[in-house]
């Protein structure tokens, strides 16, 4: 079993930037992929940006340049830095981490961009 926990969300103006945290039970040294989703009421739920063991990384196309995932394997932790915030970015936003083939996701952490 592995256990995700997402911090760093909260309200914040437009332009502005939060930084999101997901630390997990396990070693995340080999797990490939690692990445965030998010869902915004009433959408379905979405990948924002992937990571692999490796350091690969893939973008939504909404998110390109705005966005930066990155993962530091000696604290089990990903992270998911996001600039110049829009109010259509206002979603929970979840970790997923593959483990031998089995999906987790964390709980959501919640943004909420103003305009």
């Amino acid at each position: 079993q592995v256990q995700l926990v997402e911090s760093g969300g909260g309200l914040v103006q437009a332009g502005g930037s939060l930084r999101l945290s997901c630390a997990t039970s396990v070693s995340i040294r080999s797990i490939d992929p690692m990445g965030w989703y998010r869902q915004a009421p009433g959408k379905q739920r979405e990948l924002v940006a992937r990571i692999t063991s490796g350091g690969s990384t893939n973008y939504a196309d909404s998110v390109k340049g705005r966005f930066t995932i990155a993962r530091d394997n000696a604290e089990n932790t990903v992270y998911l830095q996001m600039n110049s915030l829009k109010p259509e970015y206002t979603a929970v936003y979840y970790c997923l981490v593959v483990y031998y083939g089995i999906n987790y996701w964390g709980k959501g952490t919640l943004v909420t961009v103003s305009s």
